[in-house]
């Protein structure tokens, strides 16, 4: 397995206006094949740094979704978020294979 976490930190009071935009996402990612899981996670103690969570069977069905028209489609869609302020945070992406569970 394999799993991408994308972390942001917004200001507090910016943290429901994001999670809203995940609430509604596209949802193209979902019949991406080799995709299981995606989660959005916000800290408890730090409420504007929110987490997107992705699990993919592989390394590989992750970069075939990141070569993907529908990844480049859900990244322009980024940038017209009706919010100016949210356009301007750039999450810092991590990647994992898992190797015990």
């Amino acid at each position: 397995m394999y799993v991408v976490d994308s972390k942001v930190t917004v200001p507090d009071h910016k943290a429901d206006d994001l999670i809203s935009i995940y609430q509604n996402r596209s949802r193209l990612v979902d019949g991406q094949a080799g995709f299981l899981s995606f989660q959005l996670l916000q800290n408890e103690h730090r409420p504007g740094e929110l987490t997107v969570h992705m699990e993919w069977e592989s390394k590989q069905a992750y970069l075939d979704w990141a070569r993907s028209e529908q990844f480049k489609k859900i990244h322009e869609l980024e940038k017209n978020y009706p919010d100016q302020e949210l356009q301007g945070y750039v999450p810092k992406v991590y990647k994992y294979e898992v190797v015990a569970t």
